[in-house]
């Protein structure tokens, strides 16, 4: 039967540079889908309220003895016989860690999908950035890029992803400290099992955690039939099936266990998981891990195969 799918930009995993390069070329452009569906879907949202740095006005409160002068509101202190400090406010409570996987795995692309799944790792979290920094939020990437508060965050983040060595598997979070959410984009192809082996530790350091799961539609439905060549993109092993439709039925049984294990496993360790494939809309995932992130109910609108946004 004719290809079904392919690996983006193909190339050996000795080959880091070539690698490299290609993802540096694909960054830009996932820059502007994340920055326009950022203002999609950004109208509305609010964080959670709380005094701290930031932008918007929060309140006025009596001087305190040892703050900065420079922060009383002298116009308001005039009007009796208090000091008074404006106090801005701060919708982040603490430091956002986003990474998306990068590994041949993710380089996938049918021709049922619109992106590659790295293409669509990269415009979520870099999305996921805008909003987040918009928010006042510290945005960091481990391995990658130290936590910044800035507006630009996303474009800088953008920029390391950019000059970043190749890596596979997850990221190294010896770095992290102190109460922190992450966010983990990937394919989790692995067995349940072995995805939560590396995954708890970072629950028991108390981090608060959400996973993103990106699947090519080809994936979940297994559209092959006849004479089918498998390839591992990790690996380079190839397996060839005869009849492919006539394992499609064991393998999506495993195929759906694997996800059900892996998502059950995640609620008892307190983390939030979405699944998302490439042939639905990029907000529907943005949206979703969002509302975990902010302790709302999720409400996700219906998926339309082959949207873009």
């Amino acid at each position: 039967m004719a290809s079904i799918g392919q690996i983006v930009e193909q190339t050996p995993g000795s080959e880091v540079l070539s690698r490299a390069q290609a993802r540096a070329a694909l960054v830009p452009d996932c820059m502007v889908e994340a920055r326009r569906i950022a203002n999609t879907v950004i109208a509305g949202w609010h964080g959670r309220r709380k005094r701290g740095m930031g932008e918007n006005f929060w309140q006025f409160r009596p001087y305190a003895e040892g703050e900065s002068l420079s922060r009383i509101d002298w116009r308001r202190s005039a009007r009796d016989d208090h000091t008074y400090v404006r106090d801005r406010e701060w919708e982040a409570a603490h430091t956002i860690w986003l990474w998306a996987d990068m590994s041949p795995s993710m380089m996938y692309k049918s021709t049922f999908a619109m992106v590659s799944k790295e293409s669509r790792a990269l415009v979520i979290m870099l999305a996921l950035a805008e909003i987040l920094a918009r928010s006042g939020e510290r945005i960091g990437c481990p391995g990658i890029m130290e936590p910044v508060s800035a507006r630009n965050a996303a474009e800088r983040l953008a920029t390391a992803i950019m000059h970043a060595p190749a890596t596979t598997g997850l990221p190294d979070t010896a770095m992290i400290r102190g109460q922190s959410d992450i966010v983990l984009i990937g394919d989790f192809l692995d067995d349940a099992d072995s995805v939560m082996a590396r995954i708890s530790p970072l629950g028991r350091r108390g981090l608060r955690g959400h996973v993103v799961e990106v699947a090519d539609p080809a994936e979940e439905t297994f559209p092959y039939t006849g004479r089918t060549e498998f390839i591992d993109p990790e690996t380079g092993e190839k397996l060839t099936s005869g009849r492919a439709e006539t394992i499609r039925d064991d393998y999506q049984r495993a195929y759906l266990a694997r996800r059900e294990a892996l998502g059950e496993g995640l609620r008892r360790l307190g983390w939030s998981f979405v699944f998302h494939r490439t042939d639905h809309l990029a907000s529907e995932a943005l949206v979703a891990v969002h509302s975990h992130l902010s302790g709302m109910p999720t409400a996700i609108p219906a998926a339309v195969p082959g949207g873009r946004l």
